[in-house]
């Protein structure tokens, strides 16, 4: 049986953020990762980078005015914490605050992160000053997308390696944490003192896709403290089902996945036998702007639009979205109120020039330009016509209907659903919709969120497009986008102290036991509470990756 300092389970953002502190503390460490090497990095690589900081100078160069205290009112205005057990989620989460407008952006610089000069402004809430949203714009898209965010962090570790100090074994997936205790059998007095699992097959699959789970040997190997850094559920649908929340309503009959198969959460079960409490199963985050790829990667793969806010929203039937359900604003209120129709899929119904300045498409190989930091690509945003990714997805993409006029596009749609679509219903909330538009006097409460939008520079210059009627010819063509239930994250997990040890039942740490990343509900077992803010989920694995890593460090 081989041994080491620490091990991380899982090759992901918090994981490896977690390996790199071990490493500067002097210590050794060992990854293990049931995938093979060509899905290094885990989730992160595919993101689109979205990193949340609070009064940042790219806010400030933006004419945004934002504060600790107004972020801590958005935060615990989407949180909603009202559980006991939301006590470590809430301490996470005024941590995590500080982080973001302290130290965070100067600590990511200082590794060579650096951020894309616009900062986009997501999950606009549209309620009161005390209830969900972002009330400025928040998220900073790192450039690089998110193998940018990744990158430091992959190079320390391989520097560890070349040291002789660190070290990653692929296909070793783990199936039992060891633990030794003093006989009594109780969990708090147990002790984990290693990990042992399967050896699996070899496997040359790209990244994401899916690996066989042949089992070719075991493996053994003690430490002085072990990491879960496995992340969620997303790919688990099974799971996801029985998860799922009751006051969501029903889980839909059909969804697609924004994560792969092997995002299983089949780690929360092994850790919870050494002991860890979960807590928040419940709380999940999923998005209802998922559309089918059309060159898939992972079984069910679909990508998220990531809109602006002037699409007009209809449910299945062509109803109208209610106020304040509108394109970026509330991520679970809309999939409730999607939910409830008897649904689980929606409409937007825009124009060309809609498309052209607020569709974009969420992750790291939908935005070659960011990802590859290619200036003369990035150019192409401000010019003419969608980007290239958003423009293949109109042309190929099954969920895309495409028309000169309003009844060629309400027969498109038709063809492509089996709910019964009203087409009197679609023409009667186009139709009113664009009387509002005449006038810069409106009743229509999208149409004055938009053009409150377009106050900030940012949403005028590259995101929120100029108030028109959906039929103008001038506009055209006419757009009508078939909206999916995307699987994403999970915002509960294994409950963590702010030092990352995992908690058991009693509130005791469970010794030589951490966590971090998605696997924790970012930390706390759910910092986010019910809702998050958008660009938390990757500064949630460096956070508490980084907080795990520096105590298990400290106690080898």
């Amino acid at each position: 049986m081989t041994s080491t300092d620490v091990i991380v389970v899982g090759a992901g953002l918090a994981g490896l953020v977690a390996a790199c502190e071990v490493l500067e503390a002097g210590k050794h460490v060992t990854v293990l990762e049931q995938e093979p090497a060509s899905s290094f990095g885990g989730q992160a690589w595919w993101s689109f980078g979205g990193i949340f900081l609070v009064d940042s100078p790219e806010q400030r160069r933006m004419r945004v005015r934002d504060s600790l205290d107004l972020a801590r009112q958005d935060w615990l205005g989407s949180a909603g914490f009202d559980r006991p057990e939301d006590d470590w989620g809430r301490r996470w989460a005024e941590a995590y605050l500080q982080f973001a407008a302290g130290e965070k952006r100067a600590w990511l610089n200082s590794l060579g992160v650096r951020f894309f000069p616009v900062v986009g402004w997501a999950e606009r809430g549209g309620y009161t000053a005390n209830g969900h949203g972002n009330s400025v714009p928040r998220f900073h898209i790192t450039w690089g997308t998110g193998p940018g965010v990744l990158e430091p962090f992959v190079a320390r570790f391989r520097r560890g390696v070349a040291e002789g100090r660190a070290r990653v074994l692929h296909r070793y997936r783990v199936d039992e944490l060891v633990t030794t205790g003093d006989g009594s059998g109780r969990a708090s007095a147990d002790r984990v003192v290693g990990a042992r699992g399967s050896v699996l097959a070899a496997s040359a699959v790209g990244r994401g896709e899916g690996s066989s789970r042949e089992v070719v040997g075991s493996f053994e190997i003690a430490a002085g403290a072990v990491i879960v850094a496995s992340g969620g559920i997303g790919g688990n649908h099974e799971l996801v089902r029985q998860q799922w929340p009751r006051r969501l309503g029903a889980a839909p009959e059909t969804m697609l996945s924004g994560v792969p198969a092997h995002v299983d959460g089949r780690m929360l079960g092994i850790t919870a036998a050494a002991g860890a409490r979960l807590v928040n199963n419940d709380r999940m985050w999923h998005y209802t702007e998922g559309i089918e790829n059309f060159d898939p990667v992972w079984a069910r793969h679909g990508i998220r639009i990531l809109p602006g806010p002037s699409s007009l929203w209809l449910d299945a039937t062509g109803r109208r979205l209610p106020v304040p359900l509108f394109p970026g604003f509330d991520t679970l209120g809309t999939l409730e109120h999607i939910l409830s129709t008897g649904y689980d899929h929606s409409w937007f119904v825009l124009t060309q020039s809609i498309i052209e300045k607020e569709f974009a498409l969420s992750g790291s190989e939908q935005n070659p330009d960011l990802t590859g930091r290619d200036l003369k690509l990035l150019a192409q945003r401000v010019r003419p016509g969608a980007p290239a990714p958003v423009e293949a997805f109109k042309a190929k993409g099954a969920d895309f209907v495409v028309a000169s006029t309003l009844p060629e596009l309400l027969h498109g749609m038709a063809r492509i659903t089996t709910a019964p679509l009203d087409p009197a219903r679609v023409t009667r909330e186009i139709v009113a919709r664009d009387r509002e538009v005449d006038n810069v006097f409106t009743k229509d409460a999208q149409l004055t969120a938009v053009r409150g939008a377009r106050h900030y520079l940012g949403d005028k210059l590259i995101r929120v497009a100029k108030p028109h009627r959906l039929l103008d010819p001038a506009a055209g063509p006419l757009i009508a986008v078939k909206l999916h239930v995307l699987t994403r994250k999970s915002l509960g997990g294994i409950q963590t102290d702010l030092q990352g040890r995992t908690l058991s039942a009693s509130g005791s740490p469970v010794p030589g036991l951490y966590a971090a990343g998605e696997a924790s509900g970012f930390g706390g077992g759910g910092m986010h509470g019910y809702r998050a803010l958008e660009g938390t989920f990757l500064g949630g694995c460096l956070f508490s990756g980084r907080a795990a890593g520096r105590a298990a460090a400290g106690a080898v």
